[in-house]
């Protein structure tokens, strides 16, 4: 009878695979070391991947996902101020030059005064002409634009009126382009201002400039003989805004 051997240590029932537990005896527990690692989860935004925060995974596992949601930035709302308001400078600066200088032979397009109007240059030209008016009386600003709005309209009513095919915002963008002929002169009126045939003589000029500025706009060649009744009311106007100028 041969003396017992050695135990034969019989292979597992079954052999775990890569990625499962395997359970040991704490004799060999000795010997083994290792580490936890957490998966990485990864975002697509964009076609870049984006390593997401234990939190962030935690937040989308229990359905809270759209808290982290971050809507796409609207190309809308990134536009600059002066194209979010719809002022153009440089189309600003070119009307004022025409108004400066309305004779057809400069070459410049000057129907572009008319046919484009804007609301914030004209609106500049007034405060501007307000500012320059104010000789300590504040009431003379607001009245001045008063003037503005409703002496347009009146040009406009009698415009349609005479058959001319004109829009209000046309009309109150040419007449207050036009008012640059009279702030123009005023800093001439301040050093001239103690001769007086001079200084009438200035007002004049500055008065038709500003008129012919506004009526070469404004009178087209569809009121054919009735363009006086339509030159007349303009240059009354800016009478007026020169006489709120000069106090008289």
């Amino acid at each position: 009878m041969q003396p017992p051997g050695p135990q034969q240590q019989q292979p597992p029932l079954y052999a775990p695979s890569n990625g499962d537990f395997t359970f040991v005896s704490s004799a060999d527990a000795e010997d083994l070391s290792g580490s936890i690692t957490t998966p990485d989860v990864k975002l697509n935004l964009g076609g870049e991947f984006v390593k997401e925060s234990t939190a962030t995974t935690f937040l989308r596992q229990r359905g809270y996902g759209w808290l982290l949601e971050v809507e796409d930035d609207d190309p809308e709302d990134n536009k600059p101020l002066l194209e979010e308001l719809d002022i153009d400078l440089k189309d600003i600066y070119y009307k004022i030059r025409c108004v400066l200088m309305p004779m057809p032979s400069l070459g410049f397009n000057r129907q572009v005064v008319r046919d484009n109007p804007d609301f914030w240059g004209p609106l500049a030209v007034v405060l501007f002409f307000s500012m320059i008016s104010l000789y300590g009386q504040f009431k003379v600003v607001s009245w001045i634009i008063t003037i503005w709005i409703f002496g347009s309209l009146t040009i406009f009513l009698l415009a349609r009126v005479l058959g001319g095919e004109v829009a209000y915002g046309q009309v109150l963008g040419v007449i207050g382009y036009s008012l640059l002929p009279l702030i123009v002169i005023a800093p001439v009126l301040l050093v001239v201002g103690s001769f007086e045939v001079v200084s009438t003589l200035i007002k004049l000029f500055g008065v038709f400039w500003a008129a012919y500025s506004a009526a070469s706009l404004l009178v087209g060649e569809e009121f054919k003989t009735k363009k006086p009744l339509l030159i007349y009311p303009i240059f009354l106007l800016y009478i007026y805004f020169l006489s709120l100028y000069t106090g008289v």
